[in-house]
């Protein structure tokens, strides 16, 4: 089965037309190796796939005939990400809250006056 198939059918990406378009931009590989769409898929391989800033890493266990139910995926693959993707996930989250939201706008009187508060604190500390 071609590696864009199988991602779509155990449901790793919504279309097939993003899974191929992911493995063009190399973000899915096997063996640190950037794949074509058309790479054919067996059984016990580890495919390494970069989604939402995420490294998932998803076994073979079986070959689909079509795409599969969502409650039976795991009888075709095993997901073997480590905790650690997904803790840097959360971490990247924290980073954000902190910057303005695209859209909102210049910084009110309230920004400007802590930005020049903060700006006299460290200028008095020097």
């Amino acid at each position: 089965m071609r590696i864009d198939k199988y991602l779509w059918c155990i449901r790793v990406f919504k279309t097939r037309s993003l899974a191929s378009t992911a493995c063009k931009k190399g973000q899915v590989k096997i063996d640190n190796k950037s794949l074509k769409p058309s790479k054919e898929v067996f059984g016990d391989e580890l495919i390494f796939v970069r989604k939402n800033q995420i490294n998932y890493q998803i076994k073979v266990l079986d070959l689909p005939e079509s795409r599969v139910g969502a409650k039976i995926v795991d009888l075709y693959r095993k997901d073997v990400t480590p905790k650690e993707e997904f803790e840097k996930t959360e971490l990247l989250k924290y980073a954000k809250d902190y910057y303005r939201k695209k859209g909102t706008g210049r910084p009110t009187k309230k920004d400007r006056r802590d930005i020049d508060d903060y700006q006299e604190d460290t200028t008095e500390e020097i």
